[in-house]
């Protein structure tokens, strides 16, 4: 019953954009080509969705079955929408007119008006020509974003201390090594004193990222080193395993692959960082989410960690920050996370408008979020999942500098 409800939502979908169509032109040709293109597109996405293979995952060709649905559905559906509301129009209307003006029905329903069909086609263009360019060229829209941040307690040493942090790679949807490389350059470009990697490195088999080690050795190990956490999808979980040994051998594969990228993992531990006489503590837990994995210790992974040390916290996905870190009585000074994606979808314009449907489901969702001097930072995501593309949020590199001093609200 819910695959039918959802075949005639789709349909009456279908049938508005059509209207808009028909309304504004009357050109034969025009009406079966956008027929014959629908109706491609819709056999297109059934077989698509039809090979999705839970063994395997996600592929080159799933990937390209979503971004082609979004494509169909988005638009088409801000059409039925706009339609829909001219349509509640004309039902009140017609009610109105054969009170009051005629006893035929037929006579009393007004004609669909054409510059409504106009402004719905016009409107449906936006995402329609947004979601193209996510997926042609907004996916590598790299962006290197910086941000300072203001510790009264962060030792004098690591006053103006750099850390270059990249999340949620996703490597098995990659397919333009040139933009990767480019990418790789800009987090070598930043020359920053500590590179960390919060997780996600793969979509969810091992295998995804033999093609990109090579390309992401290349990333300099730095003064203080280079570490990572684990993501949620790096337990490769959300594929049917044919025995949990194979499960087991793809996740240890998967945690072999940071050190074969020259990244020190950490699971459930902590390093200290030290600069002269002073340290600072980095702690790293396994994925933790309220929705998700929650393989993440963190009374384990600070271990030997005093209340009065200054921290910097790798844990995946900001929900953890929420639940159990901003409140702990460890006082952990800043959490680096990703995870969101920031939807991979939304509008940033600094400092007028910053906005994506994930806010609804994570209160820390992308940037710097501050309660009672403890920070977070939720990178955007490197790579791209499930939607092939990026608009507005784009793929990020962040440069975080750490500032003695008093904290800015």
């Amino acid at each position: 019953m819910r695959l039918v409800f959802i075949g005639v939502i789709l349909l009456l979908i279908e049938l508005y954009a059509f209207q808009a169509v028909k309304t504004i032109t009357k050109e034969r040709w025009i009406l079966i080509a956008y027929q014959v293109v629908s109706f491609l597109a819709f056999v297109y996405i059934l077989y698509g969705f039809s090979q999705f293979d839970r063994k395997v995952g996600q592929n080159a060709q799933s990937l390209f079955t979503i971004g082609l649905f979004l494509l169909m559905l988005v638009p088409k559906l801000l059409v039925a929408v706009i339609l829909l509301g001219e349509d509640v129009y004309r039902m009140f209307a017609t009610i109105i007119a054969y009170f009051t003006q005629t006893d035929s029905i037929a006579e009393a329903i007004p004609s669909r008006r054409k510059f409504i069909s106009q402004i719905a086609l016009g409107i449906a263009a936006i995402p329609l020509t947004s979601l193209l360019y996510g997926m042609t060229k907004g996916k590598y829209n790299y962006k290197v974003i910086r941000q300072t941040l203001f510790f009264p307690d962060l030792p004098e040493s690591f006053d103006g201390m750099t850390i270059t942090q990249i999340s949620d790679v996703h490597s098995g949807s990659f397919d333009n090594p040139e933009k990767i490389e480019y990418a790789i350059d800009l987090v070598n470009q930043q020359q920053s004193d500590l590179v960390l990697f919060t997780g996600d490195i793969v979509n969810t088999h091992a295998t995804e990222m033999h093609p990109w080690i090579d390309t992401f050795r290349k990333i300099h190990t730095p003064k203080f080193g280079k570490y990572s956490v684990l993501g949620n999808h790096d337990y490769g979980e959300y594929v049917d395993w044919p025995s949990q040994s194979a499960k087991e051998e793809n996740f240890k594969a998967i945690k072999d692959l940071y050190r074969q990228i020259d990244f020190k993992l950490l699971l459930n531990e902590n390093v200290k960082i030290k600069q002269g006489d002073e340290e600072i503590a980095l702690i790293g837990v396994e994925n933790w989410g309220v929705k998700f994995k929650q393989a993440g210790d963190l009374n384990k992974a600070s271990e030997g960690i005093k209340k009065e040390d200054f921290k910097i916290l790798m844990s995946h996905d900001p929900s953890h920050w929420d639940a159990e870190v901003q409140h702990h009585e460890n006082h952990y000074h800043l959490t680096l996370s990703g995870h969101t994606h920031g939807l991979q979808f939304g509008i940033e314009i600094p400092g007028v408008i910053r906005w994506s449907p994930v806010q609804y489901v994570y209160k820390q969702w992308a940037g710097a979020y501050q309660n009672l001097g403890r920070y977070i930072y939720v990178n955007r995501g490197f790579g791209f999942h499930a939607y092939p593309g990026r608009v507005g949020i784009w793929p990020e590199i962040t440069v975080i500098q750490l500032k003695k001093g008093q904290i800015v609200a």
